[in-house]
C-alpha cells in the first residue's frame, strides 16, 4: 500500500483546498486583523479622545468599535455555507466599512487640527506621544480595512485563480487495475 503524503506539503494542499472552497475568508481574516490591531491600540485612541476634546472624537472611536463588529456579523451573514452570497448583507457590510473609513479619516482630521491650530497647538511628543501613536494606529487601520475591502471585490478574480491550483493527490496503486478479471467466468 502507498504511503500517504504527509508533514507541511499536506498541511499546506489541506489548506489550499479549504481556501478553494471558501476563498472569502481571505479578505474575512484581513478584515479581523484590521478589527483586531485597532482594538489593541485603543488605549492611544482613548487617551487622544480625552486629551483633544474634538467635536464627535469619541463618537467616531466607538462607531469604529461597533460597525467593525457588526461587519463581521454581516460578512458572516453575506457567506452562508453552501448557498450563494447574500447581496443585502453584502451592502450593509459594505456601508458599515465605508462608515468605518469616514470614522478613521474624520478622527485623524481632528488630530491634525488639534496639532497645527495656530492658538495653544498640542504637541504631540514626550508625555503626549500617544497622539502621534494614534495618528499612526488610525492610517495603518484605514489602510488595512481598504486592502480587505479591496480583496473582497476581487473576489471572483482570485477565487478563479485559486481553482486552477492542482491540489489533487497522486496514488500509485492504480496502475494493475487491467489485470483484475471482471468476466465473472471461472477459470
Amino acid at each position: 500500500m502507498a504511503k500517504q503524503p504527509g508533514g507541511f506539503k499536506e498541511f499546506m494542499r489541506k489548506r489550499i483546498v479549504s481556501l478553494k472552497r471558501k476563498p472569502q475568508m481571505i479578505a474575512f481574516v484581513v478584515l479581523i486583523l484590521a478589527f483586531v490591531y485597532y482594538s489593541l491600540n485603543l488605549t492611544n485612541i482613548s487617551n487622544t479622545t480625552a486629551k483633544i476634546q474634538s467635536p464627535n472624537m469619541g463618537l467616531c472611536g466607538f462607531a469604529t468599535m461597533l460597525f467593525s463588529i457588526l461587519s463581521m456579523v454581516c460578512f458572516l451573514n453575506a457567506f452562508p455555507h453552501r448557498k450563494k452570497a447574500n447581496i443585502p448583507m453584502l451592502v450593509i457590510m459594505f456601508v458599515m466599512i465605508g462608515i468605518i473609513i469616514f470614522c478613521d479619516s474624520y478622527y485623524g482630521l481632528c488630530i491634525t487640527s488639534a496639532i497645527t491650530r495656530e492658538n495653544n497647538p498640542i504637541d504631540a511628543t514626550g508625555t503626549n506621544s500617544y497622539i502621534a501613536v494614534a495618528q499612526t494606529v488610525l492610517a495603518v487601520h484605514r489602510i488595512i480595512v481598504i486592502v480587505g475591502v479591496a480583496l473582497l471585490a476581487l473576489l471572483p478574480v482570485y477565487s478563479k485563480l485559486l481553482r486552477r491550483i492542482n491540489t489533487s493527490v497522486e496514488i500509485e496503486g492504480n496502475g494493475g487495475m487491467s489485470a483484475i478479471d471482471i468476466s465473472g467466468e471461472d477459470a
